[in-house]
Order: structure tokens, then C-alpha cells, then sequence
């Protein structure tokens, strides 16, 4: 059971009251401890790549008599401030950025207050690590120094890099870049550098080595993502020299030449070697091992060879002489050597060129005369030319040469030992031409090959050409084209064609003819001709220009036409004239009573009534005229220049339409005067029917009584489509649709229907263009004037095809025009090839 103690409210109060007069209790953080995000701040870590402006920390405390707290956070002077604080709330925010490496620790005193009381504490905030650094190497540039003869596996050199990150970040492991490419590799923890195993240095084949080195840390956590960061070097490698390279000759292979008027004692040539230790090298010393034979002697310090007798006490045209070098050390021991062969030769001296001689001598032109165009591999015999140099072996061989024109001739030989005889060979036959040298000049030229002196001489070839009759006249175009009016008068210039011949003389003249068809109505002047009679062709395409001269021409100079109202008549003139304008025709009504009855169509000659005429009641409204007769003067006008018309006079019987269109309101229309006319066509109609109907009917009862049974009319209808010969043709009835009422209906031909339906007959069809004539005996038997030819439009001139196309566009011709002139050359073109005469 509960005891309850019961004080009274007033005195409660007095207590209270009392108590805060007399003790304000400070305010206190709360010890959350380590990982806690709010408290005191105590024993809080961050790490380094915090972000600024992170809120990392919250304040919390209270005050023992529940007033409200405030907070605070100061540094002790000097000290970089790295938070604020939220008075109120206490959040705390990085405003400074954290770098570890820098600043592991931050000291930071934070304040509570009531408002009366404030109570302070320092903490001390720890800086984590994040992997934020590089590696470092130290001491660099590293630059080494390796003699050749070291060992392989031997440690060069020992790199050294730091990492001031700590753990995986801060640990770090060395590699090579190109690791197969070079002599060396890298202890991946120590750093330490070695040559390769089985890898030797070689200071005479590469004196410096470039080592990079890769220094790579541990990676590690920054900014929430794994990072791995690395470095680079260069360590040079610097290869030093040590004697283990015998010495070497340089210049190889030696040869030496002793010359007739050579002295005794006399520098032959010099040999030279080189110690094969660059770094360090020994002095050589020279010797003759062998071949000498006392003739020959070597400084031992300069390596020059001398001979030591006359030339013509040498025995020998060559000798070989051994040569050894020795290297000797400064103390002047002998630690390598090395032998070279040296050859020398004993020769005439050179002192004659090569000369050139005629018939009668020496000689340095030669001429000759010749037709153009010999044959390919003809020798120019009269041509006697000798070469020859005096000296003996190197110093008398020589090379020919022919310089000029090139491809033309060739000179044989092209090599001479002493002495021969110079033969020139035809090589192109086309290019000797009369018509484009006269004369073709060459130098022959003889030159030393193998002396010093490189002696040589020349000689002049001149080759005069006759001409030959080797050209065929050549007209300045393969087609002519002309055009001429119908009306020009005789000893009109219609087209020039002109012929060159490049020979000369009487073979150079040109003789002109012509031939084809059409061609007894034209003339050329001859001028005169080629005496060989040699020949060529050109076409010459002539186009007759139509010229007005013929008028329109009506059928009849009055006709009479029945016209129903509503339906037009149709007058029709034709002009004889070719081509257009001269032959198209426009239509106008000259004189009619009333002047306002009708139309005419200026292009077709149909003639209308008036729109507003509809019947004949309108008619009778205009003219008192019942029969509905009258007479119109109609005008045909051609579009020539000057233009032709002529005059007829038109009777035209208006009636109106009293039955439906087609052809059975025509023909009764027309046969309207003559009811027995069309009483007995309608019988002979109806007979022809009854006839087809009694065919059908018979076809079908033969061909079920053969089956024994009926089919159905629809499978005897399928059988007889598949049967052409019991097909029963109606075609040879057809009516054509009247133009006009007074036309009568027509029945159209059943042959000629059964000719244009089946594809076995034949179809006439425009004939085919003759082919171009064959072409002519020489001028001279030229064929008579009618053969075979056809014409073309065409415009004047002598014009090459692109020419030719523009011109007939620039004056209107059509494309069929175009087509035809290239088909005309086309056919000239295969004339030609299949008769194999290019000049034709």
C-alpha cells in the first residue's frame, strides 16, 4: 500500500521560488562517445577528402533547469579554423578543406551556454587518411654508369619513391615500361635495378639505354570511389667502355693500281683500321703478313703502301697482299689484331681516247641520204663508221651511245673492248617522216667506263630524207552538212569541203569528185590529184529546206454539210508544203448571213453554232429562212512567210436531233428519206443473227451427242475458247461512230481485223534506212550518181559531232533530227572498219 504525502500547492511554489533565487546550475554536453554524431564532439574523425560545406557533427547538450542552450566553437589563436557552428541547432559544417598529410589533428574548443552560465571544452578532431597522393621519386635525375663486361643479373642501381598516404595508399611497387623492349629489370618491392638474365651490354653497339620506371601505389578510398595513383622516370644507363673489341678496317675491300710511268717508292693507297674500343682505344701498328714478294713495302704507323721497284720490274699484273693490324696497349703489349687483303694491279697507262675513223681516216661527221620510212631492223649501210682507243684492257673499253631523237635508231655495239665496226639500226620506222624532219641529226658518242680519266669522244650523224607518196588526202572532216532552200538556182554554193595531202610535189595536190544519191545534181571543182592515185572519203549530208509555195487546198471548192444542233461539222484543207510552218493551216469564216450564227475552230475547222443557239426556234428567231440553209466562205491560211490562203464556199443544212446518240439515231437520221434503205439493212441484221444462233446450236448438239451426255453450257462455252477452229468470229460486224450526222455507219473489213489481231501476219512497217554506199575505186573510176543513199536534216558546215549537236539545237531541231546524224556516223564509222582502211 502506497503512502501518498499531500502538500499543499502554495507552499510547493514558496520551495521553487526559493531554490532558483538561490543556485543556477551550468549547463552540460552530453558523452555520446566514439562514432556518435552528436555530443561534445569528442573523439570525432574525418576523413581528408570531406567535402567543404559537409555537415559532419551535431552539438547536443542541456541545461539542468530546462532553459534553452546556445552553442559555440573557437580556436586558440593562430589555429585555422576548419568548422562553424549553428548557434541554435549546433550543426556543425566543414568550411575548410582537410588535407592529412598537412594537419593529422585539429583542436577545437566547443562552448554551451543557458545564458548565465557557458561551460567550454577542447576536443581534439582526428584527420583520417584517403589516398589522395602521389609517389615520389627521390633524388632524381638517376643517371648510371654500367661498364660492358658487367654481368648479367647484376644490380645496377637502387630507385627509391615515397607515398605519403598511409596503408594500401601509402605502399608502393616499381615496374618497367617496355619491358621486352629493353636489358633490364626491376625488383617490383625493393626497386633495385639489374641487367637481364642472359643480356649483355655492348658499349660498340649502344652506348646509352633509356630505363622508365613506373612507381605505383596501393590505391585506396577517395571521395567514395578506389583510386590508384602512379609516377614516372627516366633512368639513362650509361654504358662505359672496356677492351674487349679487336681493331677494324675501314674502307674494305683495298684495291690499288701500279700505272707504267709509276715512280719507285711511290704512295700506292693507304689502309686504315680502327681500334674496335671506341671508349678507350689502343694505337695500331701495320704490317705485310704475305704477297709482297720485295715489292711492296707498309708504314707501320700510317698504314700506307708504296711500291719499292720500277713498274716494269714487276712480274705480276696483280697481287694480293695480307695486311695485319695489331692493337698494342700502352704498356706496349700486342692484346688483339685482325688481317685485310689488299689488291693491287699493275696496268697500261691511259693515254688515247676513243677515235672515230671513215673510209678514209679519222673522221667526226658522217652524212647519209634515205627515203622516210625504211623497214624496222634495216641496217643504214651506207653508213662506215669505225671506233677504236689504242690503250690496253680497262683503258680500251668504251661504251656507245646515240644521243638525239629517241626510239628512232639504235646503235649496235653498245660495248667495245680496242676496236669495231659502228652499225645504226632503223627502230622506229613511223618516225622517220619526211613531213616532220628533213633532216634528223645525231651524236654518236664513245666514253670510257672504268678509268679515271673517263676519256671519251663524238662524231656527227646527219640523215637527209627524200620524201615518199606514204600520206593519203585528208579531208578536214569525216561529214558534211548543208542545208539549202528547194528553190535555190543552179550554181549555188551549198558546202566547201576541203582535202589536204602533206607529201610533196604532185603527190601533195588534191583532186576532188562525188557520188550517191542525188549526187547528178551537184558539182565540185576538181582542182587536181594525188599522181599515185591515193584517196579518201568524206560524207556530205545535204537537207532541201522546204519553201512555201503551195496554197491550202480544199477537197471541193463548195461542199455541203448537215450539222445538228449541238454537233459541229469539219472542214478540212491540206497544204503540199514539207515542213512546218509552211504547211500548218488556220481556219476563219470569211463571209456569213446572219455574221453571228457561227464558229470555226482556227486550228481543227470545226465549225459551231453561237453558244446561245439551241434549237431551231432561235434560228427562225434570227433569219426568216425555213429551210435552215445557208451558205458560209470559209478562209484555209497557211503560217508561211509570205503566207497563202484560199477560199471555199460551205452549204450547211442545220437540223435538230430528234432521236438518242449512237449509231442507230445516225443511221436513221441518214436514211431518213430512204425508209426502204434501212428496212432492208435491219432484215439483213436480223438474219445474220438467226444464222449464228442455228451454228451454235448445231456445234453443240454434235458435240453432246459424241459425250453421250449434255454438259453444261457453261464447260461447252471453256471447250470451244480452247478450240480456235470452231471459234465463231463476230468481229466483221462492228458500226464506227458517226463524227457527224450525215456520216453513215460502216462495216468494217473482217480480213483486215483478222490481219491487225493475229501475230503470224505480217505488219508493214516503215522500210528500213539502205545502208551507206560502199565506197569507190580511186577517184578516177568514181561510180555514176545513182547508187544507193539516203539524206538527213542537217544545218551547214563542216563540224566535228559536239559541234554539230549544239548547232542543231541553236536551231530548233528536233531530237529525231539529232539521233539520225549520229546514226549516220555510226554506220560510216563501221563502213570503215569492216572494210580496213583507216583513211576512208
Amino acid at each position: 500500500m502506497k503512502h501518498v504525502r499531500h502538500f499543499t500547492p502554495s507552499l510547493f511554489l514558496s520551495l521553487v521560488h526559493v531554490c532558483l533565487v538561490q543556485a543556477n546550475y551550468a549547463p552540460y554536453f552530453f558523452d555520446n562517445g566514439a562514432g556518435s554524431t552528436n555530443g561534445n564532439m569528442a573523439l570525432l574523425s574525418l576523413s581528408e577528402d570531406t567535402p567543404v560545406g559537409t555537415y559532419v557533427y551535431t552539438l547536443n547538450g542541456t541545461d539542468p533547469e530546462g532553459d534553452p542552450v546556445t552553442y559555440g566553437l573557437t580556436y586558440e589563436a593562430g589555429s585555422r579554423r576548419y568548422f562553424s557552428v549553428d548557434r541554435n541547432l549546433g550543426n556543425v559544417t566543414l568550411i575548410e578543406e582537410l588535407d592529412r598529410e598537412k594537419e593529422d589533428e585539429i583542436e577545437v574548443i566547443v562552448s554551451i551556454s543557458d545564458g548565465l552560465s557557458t561551460v567550454s571544452e577542447k576536443v581534439r578532431i582526428l584527420v583520417t587518411d584517403a589516398n589522395d597522393e602521389s609517389p615520389e621519386f627521390m633524388n632524381t635525375p638517376y643517371i648510371v654508369q654500367v661498364p660492358e663486361n658487367t654481368p648479367s643479373g647484376s644490380s645496377i642501381f637502387k630507385i627509391e619513391a615515397v607515398d605519403r598516404d598511409t596503408g594500401s595508399g601509402g605502399s608502393i611497387t616499381y615496374f618497367l615500361q617496355n619491358i621486352h623492349a629493353n636489358k633490364f629489370t626491376i625488383d617490383r618491392h625493393s626497386g633495385v635495378l639489374r641487367i637481364k638474365t642472359g643480356v649483355t651490354l655492348d658499349y660498340e653497339k649502344s652506348r646509352t639505354h633509356f630505363v622508365v620506371v613506373v612507381a605505383k601505389d596501393g590505391g585506396g578510398k577517395l571521395r567514395g570511389d578506389n583510386k590508384v595513383f602512379s609516377a614516372t622516370t627516366t633512368v639513362t644507363v650509361n654504358v662505359e667502355d672496356v677492351q674487349d673489341t679487336p681493331p677494324m678496317f675501314i674502307g674494305t675491300p683495298y684495291y690499288g693500281y701500279v700505272y707504267e710511268d709509276t715512280l719507285a717508292g711511290s704512295e700506292v693507297l693507304t689502309v686504315v683500321a680502327l681500334d674496335g674500343d671506341r671508349g678507350k682505344p689502343n694505337s695500331i701498328h701495320y704490317s705485310l703478313v704475305n704477297g709482297s714478294e720485295g715489292s711492296f713495302e707498309i708504314s707501320n704507323t700510317t698504314g700506307a703502301i708504296s711500291v719499292i721497284k720500277s713498274p716494269n720490274q714487276l712480274k705480276k699484273e696483280v697481287y694480293e697482299l695480307k695486311v695485319q693490324a695489331s692493337e698494342v696497349s700502352p704498356e706496349g703489349d700486342v692484346s688483339a689484331y685482325a688481317f685485310a687483303m689488299v689488291t693491287i694491279r699493275v696496268v697500261d697507262l691511259n693515254n688515247h681516247p676513243p677515235t672515230f675513223y671513215g673510209e678514209n681516216g679519222p673522221q667526226n661527221r658522217f652524212e647519209l641520204t634515205m627515203y622516210e620510212h625504211p623497214p624496222e631492223g634495216e641496217i643504214l649501210r651506207g653508213l662506215k663508221i669505225t671506233v677504236n682507243d689504242s690503250d690496253q684492257g680497262a683503258n680500251a673499253k668504251f661504251n656507245l651511245r646515240l644521243v638525239g631523237p629517241g626510239g628512232i635508231f639504235r646503235v649496235v655495239p653498245q660495248t667495245v673492248l680496242n676496236e669495231a665496226q659502228v652499225t645504226i639500226i632503223v627502230e622506229n620506222s613511223a618516225a622517220i617522216d619526211y613531213e616532220k624532219f628533213k633532216v634528223l641529226t645525231f651524236k654518236l658518242l664513245a666514253i670510257e667506263v672504268n678509268t679515271p680519266e673517263r676519256f671519251s669522244s663524238t662524231a656527227d650523224v646527219v640523215i637527209r630524207l627524200l620524201d615518199t607518196n606514204d600520206n593519203v588526202p585528208k579531208f578536214s572532216s569525216d561529214y558534211y552538212i548543208a542545208r539549202i532552200p528547194e528553190n535555190s538556182p543552179g550554181g549555188s554554193n551549198v558546202v566547201a569541203v576541203t582535202a589536204t595531202d602533206p607529201d610533196s610535189g604532185l603527190w601533195g595536190e588534191v583532186k576532188y569528185s562525188i557520188y550517191g544519191t542525188g549526187a547528178d545534181l551537184f558539182l565540185i571543182h576538181p582542182s587536181t590529184e594525188d599522181t599515185d592515185g591515193k584517196y579518201s572519203l568524206a560524207e556530205v549530208f545535204i537537207t532541201v529546206l522546204d519553201v512555201n509555195d503551195h496554197s491550202p487546198e480544199f477537197n471541193e471548192n463548195i461542199q455541203e454539210k448537215t450539222m445538228i444542233i449541238g454537233s459541229p461539222v469539219k472542214i478540212e484543207a491540206i497544204d503540199q508544203d514539207a515542213e512546218e510552218p509552211n504547211n500548218i493551216v488556220d481556219y476563219s469564216i470569211m463571209q456569213a448571213d446572219p455574221a453571228n450564227v457561227f464558229d470555226i475552230d482556227q486550228s481543227t475547222g470545226e465549225i459551231k453554232l453561237k453558244s446561245y443557239i439551241r434549237s431551231l426556234d432561235i434560228i427562225h428567231n434570227i433569219t426568216k429562212n425555213k429551210d435552215c440553209i445557208w451558205s458560209v466562205v470559209v478562209q484555209a491560211k497557211d503560217r508561211g512567210s509570205p503566207s497563202f490562203s484560199t477560199t471555199a464556199v460551205l452549204k450547211i443544212d442545220i437540223t435538230e436531233e430528234t432521236l438518242h446518240k449512237g449509231p442507230m439515231a445516225a443511221f436513221l437520221m441518214q436514211t431518213k428519206d430512204n425508209p426502204m434503205k434501212a428496212l432492208g439493212v435491219l432484215a439483213g441484221v436480223m438474219g445474220i443473227m438467226v444464222l449464228i444462233t442455228i451454228m451454235i446450236s448445231t456445234a453443240m448438239f454434235w458435240r453432246n451427242k459424241r459425250s453421250n451426255k449434255i454438259m453444261p453450257v457453261r464447260r461447252i462455252i471453256k471447250k470451244r475458247q480452247t478450240q480456235p477452229s470452231r471459234t465463231v468470229r463476230m468481229e466483221w460486224l462492228k458500226f464506227k461512230r458517226p463524227s457527224n450526222a450525215a456520216e453513215k455507219f460502216v462495216v468494217e473489213d473482217d480480213a483486215q481485223s483478222l490481219q491487225n489481231e493475229n501475230s503470224n501476219n505480217n505488219v508493214q512497217v516503215a522500210p528500213v534506212p539502205p545502208a551507206a554506199p560502199v565506197p569507190p575505186p580511186p577517184p578516177a573510176l568514181a561510180p555514176s550518181g545513182d547508187a544507193s543513199g539516203w539524206r538527213v536534216p542537217t544545218v551547214s558546215g563542216s563540224l566535228t559531232p559536239k559541234f554539230i549537236n549544239k548547232q542543231l539545237k541553236k536551231r530548233g531541231h528536233s531530237s529525231a533530227h539529232n539521233a539520225l546524224v549520229s546514226e549516220l556516223k555510226m554506220r560510216f564509222e563501221k563502213r570503215n572498219a569492216a572494210i580496213g582502211e583507216p583513211h576512208i
